[in-house]
């Protein structure tokens, strides 16, 4: 019998890009895990899901996605593609279907991050200029990656990518994590995502779950071992 070793798929959330990813994917790599981590376009859940599930569909063979933060929500969607066969959450919003960012959101206290945001505008083709947001870059450090280097959370700072602010208000199309099995990694100390709110999630969707006392909502950052440890199991256990 031959087994078939799934392709990990890393989904980055807002304010990142897939360079976050980086100690997670050579982790990954030095196990002999194939890996992907593609952009997230960061323009809207349904676009965005859409996108990541064309990026599946072109891989051979099983997938696991993994998603961060925003990327969460983004993988709830996109995971009802036919070759994925698990989900991997860490640090991440984990959706019904139905529902959005919002809502999730506003039945847990609200995070630092709610009053670190920026707004910035951004073109829409025959339309008004759309919102978009970061985090202001005093706040960054302390918000996002607060176990994180000083001069690395600047560069992060500086290297974020912005959210179209319309993605918290838009419905989940889908919820994968109710036919595929779920993993999830809760960041104690995160500052961004009320660590209830991943926890919550996370027990909703029946996931295997490990927390990690202390780590900031840059976990993949700081703790890329323990990120890839949660992945791998997944891996293990979605191979056939």
């Amino acid at each position: 019998m031959t087994t078939t070793t799934p392709t990990v798929v890393l989904v980055h959330g807002a304010f990142a890009d897939a360079a976050s990813w980086a100690g997670v994917v050579t982790e990954l790599q030095a196990r002999g895990i194939p890996v992907l981590a593609p952009p997230n376009p960061l323009r809207g859940l349904a676009s965005d899901a859409a996108y990541v599930a064309s990026v599946a569909a072109q891989i051979d063979g099983p997938v696991v996605l993994a998603g961060h933060s925003y990327g969460g929500a983004v993988i709830t969607v996109a995971g009802a593609q036919e070759n994925v066969v698990g989900l991997v959450y860490v640090a991440a919003y984990v959706l019904e279907e139905g529902e959005s960012l919002g809502e999730l959101q506003g039945g847990f206290p609200d995070s630092p991050l709610a009053t670190s945001l920026k707004q910035w505008t951004y073109p829409v083709e025959g339309g008004e200029p759309a919102v978009e947001l970061t985090i202001t870059e005093d706040a960054f450090p302390s918000v996002f990656a607060a176990d994180v280097p000083v001069e690395v959370t600047k560069v992060l700072a500086a290297a974020q990518r912005p959210l179209a602010a319309g993605a918290f208000g838009e419905p989940a199309a889908a919820a994968a994590w109710k036919t595929k099995p779920a993993w999830a990694l809760v960041s104690g100390g995160d500052r961004a995502i009320n660590p209830e709110v991943e926890r919550f999630g996370a027990q909703r969707a029946g996931a295997t779950t490990v927390e990690i006392e202390g780590a900031s909502h840059a976990v993949a950052v700081s703790r890329p071992k323990d990120v890839a440890d949660l992945i791998a199991e997944a891996v293990r256990a979605t191979a056939g």
